[in-house]
């Protein structure tokens, strides 16, 4: 039936991309490089399966890690596949896991119309585990409560399991129970649940492992290098019958090491499937020959790697700007300058232009000079239109319609609007639904439907039973009408009953922009008219800030390094590039910490197709205080060759030359001769206190050719500062 169709689509491929496509069964293990073709090689490969080994479609499974790689996959497929793409199981980790869980929900702790709390939801979740053990948020912050039991679940350790090595983790297990118990009183399960019960159910029940492992006949994986324990784990029992299984990835693009992801699965898929076939993409077809030099000297000082030779057939290309800013002021003004420049030439558009840091903290100063010039923006992993207030209320509202004991939607939106439900009506519900072994939402269900014959009635004194019982009410109306009425019109019904756009639409500009956000999830539940309440809420929860990327925007990106993953931009600047900033001081004692800068910095400087600009400050302000900068230790493996020097620079004769750039706290340095004749005031040894850091003990002093001193200082307070003598406000303890 589908054997011998035109297999057109091979003439275009190169022939490592034909190795890959048409290899055989058995275990295969793609090393693509970036701009390599990679989402080619993946669809071509399925298309491949149907159309010449006769592999039936709903017999393949493709796991990818974005959504939006999902939809180009879909895209692609359906080109070369038509209808018979439909069949195929494609989608992330998270949503295939998702999927499995609600058809095997009889094996599970939760039922099929279990909720996916989000990344906020989860943080809530944990506020309240640790309010409910008489736990001080501010000593037990909830975001790295989490992050250890994200950790934890990532390498398939439950709450029993986890083994406490200090005091905090010792509140971590109990939090973690804590956490757990909770999902399951609300029948929801966070991001690594969907992983590990889905790991859980195959190891517990193997004839649903059998049932699945047997119909996938063919598995095949996208950035493998970003798997963790339990998704490798999952793979590997996904793929115990027929151990057909296709993974494309690059050990040196693994940057995700900080919530699981681990590279050495690629190592580990290599012995552990020893007949595997190892086939390299290195040819690439995104950037200059001289970006991919300048990246190849980063990454070529990583080890545990296969050695690659990416090339291009672009030709060199423009050098790569290496530019020395005064401060951090002149490093935004060059930034911004430079892209204003060229859009004003009209030799580039804004949507050109990516500007890529190491932390979030980076983008302000950005900010600030893009706001000063009037140039529009787009800030990556700003607060998210899924973020919004009104947003998240109307989902907490459908949530509530799919699943009543959602407690965390129940809390955000049991009083909005305000319907005179407070504080002491709240915690009288909870303590009533622990005490009778309930969700609030059942026991506010049985409110709605009885009203003054529940036995729960009295239960609340004065008017709340009354509130309670009308919010039940609600509730128990759109339950019945989930079943009953379109997704849309569950939508619409649910506004008209609390009143929404009332509430929310005052008639000032705020209002009505929050009103329009409202309109515009409409407009997307329109688009799961035919799926349904169910799968429209699942994607919502497993969007990520990549899928809500706009496509068509004409304003340059700032984003992290993290962030910029699987883009690309004509134009790139990487800014910041000092030790301490990238690589981030955090790394300076792990090696393996150290590697992932390496392979950031990587990351980064391939998302360019034409121009790289690399930014630095000579100086950085910390508590109002100029304190010199170390070039980053990167740029050393950069061949002097391919870079253009500007900005503030040393030559060759170590005299001091100065662009034209200035800052507002830049000033014209001191000849070489005065500054030879220049004698350190502060020497090894001696005390010293400082307005912010206080006492520390001077390790090192030096005059510089600008002649400035530079004095090193060990803080007790903040540990190893470089500062400038002039302006630090040092105070000698024992001058002599």
């Amino acid at each position: 039936m589908f054997e011998n169709q035109p297999l057109d689509f091979l003439k275009h491929l190169n022939p490592e991309q034909y190795r890959a496509v048409t290899a055989g069964e058995g275990p295969i293990l793609v090393l693509a490089g970036p701009g390599s073709g990679k989402t080619r090689v993946l669809t071509q490969r399925i298309a491949y399966l149907v159309k010449a080994m006769g592999v039936r479609p709903h017999h393949i499974l493709a796991v990818t890690f974005t959504n939006k790689a999902a939809r180009e996959m879909q895209h692609r497929l359906e080109t070369l596949l038509g209808e018979q793409s439909q069949s195929i199981w494609l989608g992330t980790f998270h949503a295939v896991c998702a999927r499995i869980l609600r058809r095997e929900a009889a094996y599970l702790p939760f039922d099929q119309n279990f909720v996916i709390m989000d990344a906020d939801d989860q943080i809530a979740l944990v506020r309240q585990a640790l309010k409910a053990l008489n736990l001080d948020e501010k000593l037990y912050r909830p975001a790295g409560i989490h992050a250890t039991i994200s950790m934890a679940k990532n390498n398939l350790i439950t709450p029993e399991e986890f083994t406490p090595r200090t005091y905090r983790d010792e509140v971590v297990k109990r939090v973690y129970q804590q956490y757990q118990t909770f999902l399951r009183n609300n029948n929801a399960v966070d991001f690594d649940d969907l992983l590990i019960e889905t790991v859980r159910l195959f190891r517990e029940n193997p004839p649903v492992l059998e049932r699945y492992a047997g119909r996938f006949e063919h598995v095949l994986v996208d950035e493998f290098q970003d798997t963790n324990l339990v998704q490798y784990e999952l793979l590997k029992l996904l793929t115990s019958v027929h151990q057909n299984v296709f993974v494309v990835g690059d050990e040196d693009q693994s940057i995700y090491r900080w919530r699981g992801a681990d590279y050495r699965n690629v190592l580990r898929f290599e012995s552990e499937f020893p007949d595997v076939q190892k086939i390299l993409l290195q040819q690439n077809y995104r950037s200059t020959q001289t970006v991919l030099d300048a990246a190849q000297g980063v990454i070529n000082r990583n080890h545990q790697r296969t050695p690659k030779r990416l090339f291009s057939d672009r030709g060199r290309g423009e050098p790569i700007v290496l530019y020395e800013a005064v401060d951090e002021f002149a490093e935004a003004t060059f930034v911004v300058d430079t892209i204003r420049q060229w859009i004003e030439s009209g030799k580039a558009r804004g949507s050109d232009f990516a500007v890529m840091y190491r932390t979030n903290a980076q983008s302000r100063l950005l900010e600030e000079a893009f706001l000063r010039a009037g140039i529009p923006y787009h800030l990556v992993g700003a607060q998210r239109f899924y973020g919004r207030r009104e947003v998240k209320d109307v989902i907490a509202f459908l949530r509530l319609a799919q699943n009543p004991d959602d407690e965390i939607s129940l809390l955000r939106v049991i009083n909005v609007p305000p319907r005179g439900i407070g504080e002491k009506s709240l915690v009288a519900l909870q303590l009533l639904a622990r005490e009778t072994h309930q969700s609030p939402g059942h026991l506010l269900l049985e409110l709605g439907e009885k009203g003054h014959d529940s036995p729960y009635w009295a239960r609340f004194p004065g008017r709340s039973a009354m509130l309670l019982a009308d919010f039940g009410g609600l509730l128990a109306n759109w339950q019945r009408a989930r079943d009953t009425l379109s997704l849309i019109e569950l939508f619409d019904r649910i506004l008209a009953d609390v009143g929404y756009e009332a509430y929310i639409n005052d008639g000032s500009e705020e209002g009505q922009d929050r009103w329009e956000n409202v309109q515009e999830l409409r407009r997307l539940a329109f688009e799961y008219r035919e799926r349904g309440l169910s799968a429209f809420l699942e994607d919502l929860a497993l969007v990520s800030d990549q899928d809500t990327l706009p496509q068509d925007q004409n304003a340059p990106t700032l984003l992290t390094l993290h962030a910029a993953k699987g883009l690309e931009f004509p134009q790139v600047f990487i800014i910041g590039l000092d030790e301490g900033l990238l690589p981030h001081s955090r790394s300076r004692d792990d090696p393996e910490e150290m590697a992932e800068e390496r392979r950031l910095f990587y990351v980064g400087l391939t998302r360019a197709k034409d121009r790289v600009y690399l930014v630095r400050a000579l100086r950085r302000s910390a508590y109002g205080v100029a304190v010199e900068q170390e070039p980053s230790r990167f740029l050393a493996d950069i061949d002097e060759r391919l870079l253009q020097r500007q900005g503030y620079r040393r030559t060759r004769s170590s005299a001091t030359t100065w662009a034209a750039e200035r800052s507002p706290s830049s000033r014209v340095p001191p000849s070489p001769a005065h500054a030879a004749i220049l004698q350190p005031r502060y020497r090894p040894g001696q005390r010293v206190r400082h307005p912010a850091w206080g006492e520390g003990m001077v390790v090192d002093s030096r005059i510089q050719e600008d002649g400035e001193e530079t004095v090193d200082v060990f803080f007790e307070s903040v540990g190893f500062k470089r500062v400038i003598a002039s302006i630090a406000r040092l105070e000698a303890i024992n001058p002599d």
